[in-house]
């Protein structure tokens, strides 16, 4: 099964396709990714992130609903969303 995650574009980080990669707020935690998939996003954006690719943008309610879902998984503590 493969999951993609909600995250926002925080920043974009200096470089050129096809390397273009920004940094995307999860929670409490940010991670670099790749963009190619998304060039269009802006910050503020919301994107869906799978294995360190945004694969596509996602309006904000619906990335609101999405994490608000996946916070009511029963998860062991340690793999719950931030």
């Amino acid at each position: 099964m493969c999951l993609a995650v909600p995250g926002q574009v925080i920043e974009w980080l200096p470089g050129e396709a096809p390397f273009r990669q920004a940094s995307i707020q999860f929670g409490d935690v940010r991670r670099v990714v790749s963009m190619e998939c998304v060039p269009e996003a802006a910050v503020g954006d919301y994107v869906l992130v799978h294995a360190g690719l945004a694969i596509s943008r996602i309006d904000a309610a619906e990335a609101r609903q999405v994490l608000e879902l996946l916070r009511q998984l029963p998860l062991e503590e340690d793999e719950r969303l931030p």
